[in-house]
């Protein structure tokens, strides 16, 4: 039985869905989740999660050993591959993504490949052990906004039955078709068909074909082939293959399992292989930004307010970071410590990203194109095979072929949109002084500028493996001052507003604080005021003759949602 009223409604329990629940409940804010599914997402889908949203489940209380346990190994996900057919001729390589120790001195958690239908049921155990689970076979109807409710209309799938639910707020994270976002009227802005795909998940052990070495990502470049690729979930059972599709020219109900099972077998070298076919779906590669992120008293969140094209692997990862944002700011707003106000920074700090991802996205998939043309390839045509066959046998041209799988390198390595995001604007404080830091695709470059993601440090704590990050709690703002900085800490009695902790910090606390400093951008008697999302709010680089009205003046600006106020 669905409640008649509830604090905050949530619309789709995939992992934007459901962070947004988890954050929600571990704020105290009671939340109800319904999905028009009978469960998690059964096929593989999205596969790269990143350092960003490993920080925010850690923040979340999700078991970061079942997270470890589930994600590929890094050794057999290292890798991207240009091949002729799937344990074919290796055309190129490049590394996928940073995943290695070296990325623990910039965050406790680096990239892992971890497919969508195995980090759903983790997210799920994190929400029952909130003794939360979501309505399942629950369609969204309708809605309409009276005074400070959302009354929704909710189909149960199965009995029938209409329910009616009020809610103080109301999240649409009901994926890219959106019943909700369609309901408000909002359009959404860029292509909507770049290219379409058959994705064709099917069981078969890789590991051990010499042919097939260790890798995340297969390009098959034979024109023979489909040239479609294999995305590697698992080398001892599964993985998807994408076949290019258009729906103008076929229809889907022609993609039958023994239809796919055979194009399968032609894009590998091996077509004996034994393999079997799982699930058959279609979709549309597309680069989508929502004209606004809210109707009120509804925000869009996830793909429902953004849709790239997965070549960046930033979709699920910036819906999982919208909730991160969001979450805290309706709870702060149902609690009483912060104006409505605060609310519209929700659009102006997200919707920048996602379409930062989408261009950004859009650029990784139109350059592939250039790896074809490399080789010749124009389409599925047997000119265009002379083409390719004439390219391989040709060491000049596969030296061109090289220098363009060269080129696809940024697409493989963006720890600078992954981390090194930074919100121009909304519920933060900067000095008109204290420039934003320039954004490098492939550089993360640690910073305390207002805006930014609080700097990470391993704490020195024993044998605990404690970040900074860590300290920073769901419901409160946090001060970190530096070692010459108490004055800031004791500032707090006399400062009126939000809960907020103070902690001076000293090299017996933060690993190599000095550095520390360097990078947050703050000298021994300054100070950071971290957001409960982790990221920065204000910065004062330096000690101040009055800390507590600084202060004060920074938190009216950061609770405004306005910089300027």
């Amino acid at each position: 039985m669905l409640p008649s009223e509830i604090p905050v409604l949530i619309v789709g329990a995939g992992p934007t869905g459901s962070m947004a629940s988890l954050l929600l409940a571990r704020l105290g804010v009671d939340n109800l989740v319904i999905d028009r599914r009978g469960g998690v997402q059964r096929a593989p889908a999205a596969h790269v999660v990143n350092a960003r949203t490993f920080e925010i489940a850690r923040a979340a209380g999700v078991d970061m050993d079942a997270i470890a346990a589930a994600a590929k190994d890094p050794a057999d996900a290292n890798w991207v591959y240009w091949v002729t057919k799937l344990g074919g001729q290796t055309l190129g390589r490049l590394p996928f993504e940073r995943q290695g120790g070296d990325q623990l001195a910039l965050t406790p958690t680096p990239l892992r490949n971890l497919s969508q239908n195995r980090f759903e049921p983790i997210l799920q155990d994190a929400l029952r052990r909130t003794g939360r689970t979501p309505c399942w076979r629950h369609q969204w109807e309708s809605a309409v906004e009276e005074g400070n409710r959302v009354r929704s209309r909710i189909l149960d799938l199965d009995s029938g039955r209409m329910h009616e639910v009020a809610s103080r707020f109301l999240v649409a994270a009901d994926g890219a078709g959106s019943r909700v976002r369609s309901s408000l009227g909002i359009g959404v802005l860029g292509p909507d068909r770049i290219q379409g795909f058959v994705m064709i998940h099917f069981r078969a052990r890789l590991r051990g074909i010499p042919e097939v070495p260790p890798g995340v990502l297969f390009f098959v470049c034979d024109p023979a082939g489909g040239g479609g690729a294999f995305v590697i979930h698992d080398l001892d059972r599964e993985a998807v293959y994408m076949h290019p599709f258009d729906p103008e020219a076929e229809s889907e109900n022609a993609y039958d399992p023994a239809r796919c099972a055979a194009l399968v077998r032609e894009a590998l070298e091996d077509p004996d292989l034994e393999l079997a076919v799982e699930t058959v779906s279609t979709w549309s590669m597309t680069a989508q930004v929502a004209e606004r992120y809210r109707e009120g008293r509804i925000f869009l969140a996830g793909d429902a307010a953004h849709r790239f094209p997965p070549t960046g692997g930033l979709g699920l990862n910036s819906g999982v970071q919208d909730a991160h944002n969001l979450a805290w700011k309706l709870a702060a707003v149902l609690e009483g410590w912060a104006p409505e106000s605060l609310l519209a920074s929700y659009e102006s700090e997200r919707r920048p990203v996602a379409q930062t991802n989408a261009d950004q996205s859009l650029r990784n998939a139109l350059r592939l194109v250039e790896v074809a043309q490399a080789l010749g390839v124009s389409d599925l045509s047997p000119a265009s095979r002379a083409r390719f066959e004439a390219t391989l046998s040709d060491p000049a041209g596969l030296a061109r072929v090289g220098e363009a799988i060269a080129r696809q390198a940024e697409h493989f390595d963006m720890p600078g949109l992954q981390l090194g995001f930074v919100y121009a604007r909304g519920a933060l404080s900067r000095d008109p002084a204290d420039p934003l830091p320039d954004v490098d695709v492939r550089r993360f470059t640690p910073t305390g500028c207002p805006g930014a993601r609080l700097p990470h440090a391993w704490l020195e704590n024993g044998e605990a493996r404690r970040s900074l990050l860590d300290l920073v709690p769901l419901g409160r703002f946090l001060l970190l001052a530096g070692p010459d900085g108490q004055a800031w800490v004791d500032a707090l009695a006399k400062v009126d507003g939000p809960p907020i902790e103070g902690r001076r910090l000293s090299g017996d606390f933060v690993r190599d604080l000095e550095e520390w400093l360097d990078a947050a951008g703050i000298g021994a008697a300054g100070a950071l005021l971290v957001r409960p999302d982790q990221h920065v709010a204000w910065r004062a680089q330096s000690a101040a003759p009055d800390p507590a009205g600084s202060l004060s003046r920074a938190l009216r600006a950061v609770l405004s949602g306005d910089p300027t106020a």
